[in-house]
């Protein structure tokens, strides 16, 4: 198992600091949970750091509990009823994710809000090469992939109650004044030339705004995903605290950077050798995609890798700042600060072509 897997995978106990009244919690649950009965106990998933993820065990099913981080929070930061409102209406239409039982806006059950769901089982694969499958299973695992993020993008928000998720149109004006403001702002972090240059390239060669929206992940990559025990299928897409309304090709584009990623930042392809695996080149991959949303390609492809790469870079920037002053809580943070420079460099790279 991989350093990044054996950070991330199963549970651990629940660590100091985030333990709860778990008498209380049963006491929800029975209320709230049509067949929960107990007695309960309780595990800490070790991924899910940005909010707090918990496995709830009982003799007949397991659950999951996702909640805010205990302590002084930003406004808006960690908020558990967005993901619990887009899992209940993604589920009700038919997309794959897990099924929410219920969401508790009362501080005083565990001291913070949270919500519980289903325990989806499967496998998720941290290495985005997939090993330990033929070619042919890999294949069908990058198509499902690919397939399940059309269908994401398929949805009308209006029309499965997700109409006031975010703010529609002017996306990219917007996301890139957010994070360049951030990252402007956080004075612990530094400057760096290549962000600085990023930033103003893209400015300057925004795309016009096309009125597209949809309802968009925001971290759609491999290993976000749970897929069937035996079978390329996805059964669940996990994490959604970064999801809002926003151009769908803004998402695709985050997912199809695992062909440029590097695989020590995050669940990358590069230098890989996707050919002898099976996976399909990049040029395919965005071409299913467009098949399967009725574009006749992508003419702003690169812009849009140029912004992926910006924004995780002013994410990996913030967490940088935060781990100079010493808030960081992320066992990850330090190396994900390191990589803020090679981020940027490869924002860069799109903006020459």
């Amino acid at each position: 198992m991989s350093d990044v897997a054996e950070a991330n995978s199963g549970t651990t106990a629940v660590r100091e600091g985030y333990a709860f009244d778990e008498a209380a919690l049963t006491a929800w649950l029975e209320a709230n949970v049509e067949g929960f009965a107990g007695p309960l106990s309780v595990e800490q998933f070790k991924g899910g750091q940005s909010n707090p993820t918990y496995k709830l065990v009982t003799p007949s099913r397991s659950y999951v509990l996702r909640r805010k981080p205990p302590g002084q929070l930003l406004k808006g930061a960690h908020a558990v009823e967005r993901e619990a409102k887009v899992l209940f209406a993604l589920h009700g239409a038919g997309f794959p994710v897990a099924k929410v039982y219920g969401l508790c806006e009362d501080d005083g059950v565990i001291g913070t809000w949270f919500y519980v769901m289903e325990m989806v089982e499967g496998r998720i694969f941290w290495d985005a090469t997939v090993p330990g499958v033929s070619n042919e299973e890999r294949a069908a695992l990058f198509d499902a992939m690919n397939a399940t993020m059309a269908q994401l993008h398929s949805y009308d928000p209006e029309a499965i109650g997700l109409g006031d998720y975010g703010r529609p149109g002017n996306y990219f004006a917007r996301q890139v004044g957010r994070w360049s403001k951030q990252y402007f702002e956080d004075e612990a972090a530094g400057r760096n030339p290549d962000m600085d240059a990023v930033i103003a390239w893209l400015e300057a060669n925004m795309p016009a705004d096309d009125g597209a929206s949809s309802v968009i992940h925001g971290d759609f990559r491999i290993d976000n995903m749970i897929f069937h025990p035996t079978e390329p299928r996805v059964l669940a897409v996990l994490d959604w605290e970064l999801s809002t309304l926003g151009h769908p090709l803004a998402d695709f584009a985050y997912n199809a950077m695992m062909y440029h990623m590097p695989p020590h930042i995050v669940a990358g392809l590069g230098g890989a050798d996707i050919a002898g695996l099976g996976i399909p080149s990049e040029k395919d991959y965005v071409a299913a995609y467009c098949r399967r949303t009725g574009r006749d390609g992508l003419p702003d492809y690169r812009y849009y890798m140029a912004f992926n790469f910006f924004r995780l870079a002013a994410i990996f920037h913030g967490i940088k700042g935060r781990v100079i002053r010493g808030t960081a809580s992320n066992a990850q943070a330090k190396e994900r600060a390191e990589a803020f420079p090679e981020l940027a460099r490869l924002a860069l790279g799109f903006t020459r072509g």
